[in-house]
């Protein structure tokens, strides 16, 4: 087989041809419209001046040829290549009707069956618009800042680290990091968001979002096919160049196909005799409908996903979303804020808070856990000068280590850290007053003495109540958290939110345990932050990463990727997917029953050729708006965050 998909009317769906869809649809239409005018012309010498039928038959001949030849010439490159498709049997029905001298219904035919291979064309390069669209975002030229002095270069020839300053109204040309100046940044076209957001310095911004207020200068962290827009460009390819697993079905037994409707054919002529009957049942069985219901509906519903800010890897996914019926969410940067803030120092005797925070805060610099962040942060407010630590090394769940001074500092778990302690005695922790008890903690000990804890605070997002409501009203029976926090935390958090499943003080061994357990009963989505939860992700049938915009983690890790951090996507992921499903499943029935109805009525003559192509163009037609249904899924999402 070839690896150039060819449609069964006649056109290529490679979306690395260099001859895009737009232009070859112009091509065909000019020549349908060529056509059109000798066949209409034959009709009128007909009709106006019916002494003159040589001039009649041979504008009728002309037009039938023209519009022809391309069908002709892709089922010859078929056969040259040893393939047959559905182009051979569009072929034999217009040479039928040419060897039989009716040229007007031959040229009729060819204008119908060009006219449906237009729009599927059009409708099945979903993928090089949405690339187009892309392509426009990303200015070509940028304004390198050197010396103070602004100097015009080429978006291809920056690098990283190099500083360019974008100007307000301009898009941004590559990712990078604000250097200088602050601004209000538009962000829908990675998000979905409908709603700017503000940037300063510190501050990522990604190529293809708009700056609109301030000039701000940025310093190239990514560029060209490694920006955040270059991974979306290529998930676009990949999901929409993939298949669902009922259209791979349908593949599988395509080569069956053409024989069979030969064969029906064939006896048609035998025992009715007619050649119209076979005519008919040639071009009727030519299933451009069939061909479309996958992927006008995956191109409608990755349109629909992607304005809202969902990347979906592979259309496989989509359809395992469809089943889902349990949520495993994780509780720290999914359905809290992650934003943690030190909400207690609790040193132990003879040790000074600022001497906990100290150690702690230097310990913990190379980490990029949410802890970390918020140690860091507190020990700037406060003035303390971060120490340089030697050895440090991260056990992910658990905690991490590091040579501050010549000893050996430990920050985590109690559980782990205390095996290490030097001492028989527990290490004590929080009370059960509910402002301890409502605290994330971790532990830390210098040299094998245990010298204090200190304890963080965290907030719920305000989404996720209308997230885990969500899932419950469109029928998914279990939502479930699971967290390395405290069981007091944890519960107080999923009591808050309606989860009455939940696993706390978990590992990321435990997690993954968890999650295949609840894959025995049901289809199960995780959805974590795609960083500290990748190994979940990947054990569940469908790993949806929130938060993922610049996250290369996110990406890599999960089936679908959440460019914003929005919870309500979740469930308006998993109907979008439903209704994709549903929409499919309709397809195939309507391209079906189009067929089968479309032969039974031709084998007996009660359908004529001419109506067998119109029927053809217009089953295509219903096809392409059953799936155009699903471009507005979610318009309410947007609509009320625009309110």
């Amino acid at each position: 087989m070839s690896d150039k998909k060819v449609c069964l009317c006649g056109h290529s769906h490679d979306h690395d041809s260099e001859d895009p869809g737009h232009p070859r649809s112009l091509g065909r239409l000019g020549t349908a419209l060529v056509g059109a005018f000798f066949i209409v012309n034959s009709y009128l010498l007909n009709w106006l001046q019916p002494d003159q039928t040589l001039a009649a038959d041979l504008s009728a001949m002309a037009g039938a040829l023209i519009m022809a030849f391309p069908l002709f010439k892709v089922a010859v490159f078929d056969l040259a290549k040893g393939l047959i498709h559905m182009n051979e049997l569009v072929s034999l029905a217009v040479l039928a009707a040419m060897a039989g001298g009716d040229f007007r219904t031959a040229g009729i035919i060819s204008f119908f069956l060009l006219l449906s291979v237009i729009i599927e064309t059009k409708t099945a390069s979903g993928a090089q618009k949405s690339i187009e669209k892309i392509i426009r975002l990303m200015p070509h030229v940028a304004r390198k800042v050197e010396d103070g002095q602004e100097i015009e270069t080429d978006v291809a020839s920056l690098k990283v680290g190099d500083l360019i300053r974008i100007r307000p109204g301009e898009n941004f040309p590559v990712d990078g990091v604000v250097r200088k100046g602050n601004s209000t940044v538009n962000q829908a076209s990675i998000t979905g968001e409908s709603l700017p957001v503000e940037k300063e310095c510190g501050n990522d911004v990604f190529a293809g979002t708009q700056n609109m207020t301030g000039a701000i200068e940025i310093e190239v962290t990514k560029a060209g096919r490694d920006t955040t827009l270059g991974k979306i460009q290529d998930l676009i390819l990949a999901a929409e160049s993939s298949r669902p697993p009922i259209i791979r079905l349908i593949d599988k037994y395509a080569g069956f196909y053409t024989p069979t409707i030969l064969m029906i054919a064939g006896l048609t002529w035998l025992f009715m005799g007619k050649m119209e009957n076979v005519i008919a049942i040639l071009v009727i069985s030519c299933p451009c409908a069939l061909v479309l219901a996958s992927p006008s509906a995956i191109v409608a519903s990755l349109a629909a996903a992607a304005r809202l800010g969902i990347l979906i890897k592979d259309v496989s996914y989509l359809e395992m979303a469809a089943k889902i019926r349990t949520v495993i969410f994780d509780k720290t940067g999914t359905l809290t804020e992650g934003k943690l803030s030190v909400a207690r120092l609790e040193p132990a005797e003879g040790i000074q808070p600022a001497e906990l925070l100290k150690i702690a805060a230097s310990v913990e610099q190379h980490s990029n856990h949410p802890t970390a962040k918020a140690l860091q942060q507190l020990a700037a407010e406060a003035g303390l000068k971060i120490d340089d630590v030697a050895d440090f090394a991260e056990e992910h769940g658990k905690g991490v280590s590091a040579d501050y001074k010549g000893e050996l500092c430990r920050i985590g778990r109690k559980e782990w850290v205390e095996k290490f302690h030097e001492s028989s005695s527990p290490i004590s922790g929080p009370g059960t007053d509910v402002e301890d008890v409502v605290m994330s903690v971790v532990h830390v000990s210098k040299g094998g003495r245990n010298i204090g804890w200190i304890g963080f605070k965290d907030t719920v997002r305000k989404e996720a109540h209308d997230a885990i409501r969500g899932l419950f009203d469109i029928g998914v029976k279990n939502c479930s958290m699971v967290t390395g926090d405290r069981n007091s935390v944890a519960e107080i958090v999923a009591r808050s939110l309606g989860i009455g499943d939940f696993r706390s003080q978990c590992l990321p061994d435990d997690k993954v345990r968890y999650v295949k357990e609840m894959k025995k009963i049901s289809h199960v989505a995780v959805v974590g932050d795609g960083v500290n939860d990748a190994p979940a992700l990947t054990a569940g049938d469908l790993g949806i990463a929130m938060g993922a915009i610049g996250s290369d983690i996110a990406i890599d890790s999960a089936s679908i990727a959440l460019m914003t951090n929005d919870l309500r996507r979740v469930p308006m992921l998993i109907v979008l997917a439903r209704k994709s499903s549903a929409i499919i499943a309709q397809n195939i029935f309507l391209g079906f029953l189009f067929i089968i109805g479309g032969i039974s009525l031709s084998v007996f003559g009660w359908m004529p050729p001419i109506a067998a192509a119109i029927l053809h163009t217009a089953s295509t037609i219903i096809i392409i708006f059953n799936s155009a249904r699903l471009v507005r899924t979610g318009e309410e999402l947007t609509f009320n965050e625009n309110a």
